[in-house]
């Protein structure tokens, strides 16, 4: 799948617009929700940067480029279209979108394809797996990859200078919400978790976090149990906390159906900490059923006049309120862009570039340093929230808790 990217009218002053690629959940099994959302904000991006003069020139009215498509890449920007605004003295950037559809073979394919295809960096995804996946392929290739969504400490198997992230480390995020439990009172907290090395991951922080507090985590495995046989053990395990660790809209939402059911669980607390609530599929499938399930958001409590600016836009292109992983999208293009401009349009520069990074992004400022234990360069930190669905107006959200850890 190709869906490549740029500006109405971008002029190709050089005849050679400037490529990234961007790996995005498009599909089922992967969660397109997200996908649309991370893709928004790539789109958004790539969009202003080119009416704003491409990298390297001014504004202006004029180019040669419109709707079409060239080679089997449909987008905006191919010759053969309106004439209309876009970059008159730099060269445009184009998006070459590949759907992962959550496959990590898929996505390795893709990467390799799209560094045939001469882009100068890889962008997004937001599935952990299949994050790590592409940049395994990306360091081999010489590609540089800023990860967007995905937040697995161990994007790679060894340390590497050519992959960067923007989202933060799942152990910071992880371990932030575990204080959040134990702040609210909750020692006996049951994970309800599918088979995956980001479950797995996920309920190891936890248990780390909360056993130095007298916290236990009671591993409750979905392969196996129904949401029914979920209930009586949380019962039989005097559980006060049930954790969802597990796949939207299949089991999570027929799983809090039946603890929300179920009068023998009235008090207890059903948490998502991979951030299952933030999108309108969540509460359009459980309504009320749906709110007052604590989940992580990498968001700051009060935007800034940027992050408002492009919230505002966001919220227009996808027709409803963005979720962070539509700001993650965007906030990654303008790193790179400004890459680009700054350091070269090569591929060995962008990768010799990460520790100079310091741009202004729509959640804060953005740069990268090395962090123990992670083995790219990483945003230390993104603003991070544990935040809920208000029960009284369940569109709405209510902060319980900042960062950080």
């Amino acid at each position: 799948m190709s869906t490549p990217l740029s500006t109405p009218g971008a002029a190709r002053t050089d005849g050679s617009p400037l490529r990234i690629g961007a790996l995005v959940p498009l599909t089922p099994p992967g969660w397109v929700e997200a996908g649309r959302h991370l893709l928004a904000g790539l789109e958004l991006a790539v969009r202003e940067i080119n009416e704003a003069g491409g990298i390297g020139g001014p504004v202006g009215i004029g180019g040669t480029g419109g709707i079409g498509s060239t080679g089997g890449d449909v987008g905006i920007g191919a010759p053969g279209g309106a004439v209309g605004i876009g970059a008159t003295g730099g060269r445009p950037l184009e998006l070459v979108v590949r759907d992962t559809a959550a496959d990590p073979r898929r996505a390795a394919a893709a990467v390799e394809e799209l560094a045939g295809l001469g882009v100068a960096a890889l962008a997004g995804e937001y599935h952990s797996v299949v994050a790590r996946a592409a940049a395994a392929s990306a360091d081999a290739l010489g590609l540089p990859y800023l990860c967007s969504s995905a937040v697995l400490d161990a994007l790679t198997d060894e340390p590497t200078d050519r992959v960067a992230r923007l989202a933060p480390a799942q152990s910071h995020g992880w371990r932030i919400y575990a204080d959040f439990l134990l702040s609210a009172g909750h020692r006996r907290i049951a994970v309800a978790a599918q088979p995956s090395v980001y479950w797995a991951s996920g309920t190891r922080i936890l248990r780390d976090r909360l056993a130095p507090h007298g916290g236990t985590v009671i591993p409750l495995d979905m392969g196996e149990l129904t949401p029914t046989a979920v209930c009586d053990a949380l019962v039989e395990r005097r559980a006060t906390a049930l954790l969802l660790l597990v796949g939207h809209p299949e089991p999570a939402v027929p799983l809090v159906r039946a603890v929300r059911r179920d009068r023998r669980l009235a008090e207890i607390l059903i948490g998502a900490p991979a951030g299952q609530p933030e999108f309108a599929s969540w509460a359009a499938a459980l309504g009320e059923d749906g709110a007052a399930i604590p989940f992580l958001r990498y968001l700051p409590e009060h935007v800034g006049p940027r992050g408002a600016r492009v919230g505002t836009a966001l919220r227009e292109r996808l027709g409803e309120a963005p979720s962070f992983v539509a700001f993650e999208g965007y906030d990654t293009v303008t790193v790179l862009a400004e890459l680009l401009r700054a350091h070269g349009t090569d591929r060995a520069g962008v990768t010799t570039s990460w520790p100079h990074v310091d741009v202004e992004g729509t959640r804060g400022r953005i740069r990268f340093s090395r962090t123990t234990g992670i083995g790219v360069w990483q945003w230390a930190w993104p603003p991070v929230q544990v935040v809920d669905r208000d029960p009284a107006a369940p569109e709405r959200f209510r902060v319980l808790r900042t960062g950080p850890a």
